[in-house]
């Protein structure tokens, strides 16, 4: 599995995105935006994205399952690739704001209920309380920074290689 990382992005960086003619120009504007890290907000969810999502969601991994605005902190938004070999999710500071906001009234138990209803056949081998542990301290780093884009106004962008 692949390592997750979201973006906070400026509204210049998110219509260049938004106007790429092919993926190949979005691989090339997402690699920018990664080569600048150091000057641009950002969080690893490592492989915790996966089971992040499932969490919130209804325990699978698909683009349209759970409710939103959870559902969106992870694959929500506009899907801006679309090769099978990357994921880049794009959500304006609207959506942002929503997914902050909902993202501080999730704790622990209730991210573990949304854990525990993980289809184990479809999520792997590594579902148990260590996976469960990284989970949540990668979800707490993703509420901090959702908050800190929300609060800036900022895009958000999700990008996972497959």
């Amino acid at each position: 599995m692949s390592l997750g990382v979201h973006f906070a992005i400026d509204a210049k960086t998110a219509d260049r995105l938004l106007a790429a003619a092919d993926d190949d120009e979005i691989a090339a504007l997402v690699e920018e935006v990664e080569e600048e890290v150091v000057g641009v907000d950002h969080c690893d969810t490592d492989k915790a994205w996966d089971a992040i999502h499932r969490s919130l969601t209804d325990g699978y991994l698909g683009y349209d399952n759970g409710i939103y605005p959870l559902n969106a902190v992870i694959l929500g938004g506009v899907q801006l690739y679309e090769g099978d070999d990357y994921i880049v999710s794009l959500l304006t500071p609207d959506r942002v704001r929503d997914v902050a906001d909902a993202m501080t009234d999730v704790g622990r138990e209730a991210l573990k209920a949304g854990y525990d209803c993980i289809d184990i056949e479809d999520y792997g081998p590594n579902f148990g309380h260590e996976d469960f542990a990284y989970t949540w301290a990668n979800f707490t780093d993703l509420v901090v920074f959702f908050r800190q884009a929300a609060d800036a106004g900022s895009h958000v962008i999700f990008t996972v290689g497959q």
